[in-house]
């Protein structure tokens, strides 16, 4: 399957992101849409709006597999009980 080589792809460059300790720049990148509420009756005050931020997917990919890795240390080396 395509996802399969995609994962392991990603996984791979994972792995290079940490082992060498480098972040890329587009990975700390946000999008940010500012909706008003409905409703409110002075748009001077910053409660007047909603923020919706949107992550980079790969960013996401990267923190589940942060914490498969860290899931698995917890589990081999019973670090919460």
């Amino acid at each position: 399957m395509v996802v399969l080589i995609i994962v392991k792809d990603l996984v791979k460059i994972t792995s290079h992101c940490f082992a060498n300790g480098i972040i890329p720049k587009s990975l700390k990148e946000f999008i940010i849409i500012v909706l008003y509420k409905k409703g409110k009756k002075n748009y001077s005050l910053l409660g007047s709006y909603k923020l919706i931020t949107f992550k980079n997917i790969l960013v996401k990919v990267l923190k589940k597999h942060v914490v498969n890795i860290m899931s698995k240390a917890v589990e081999k080396y019973k670090l919460f009980l």
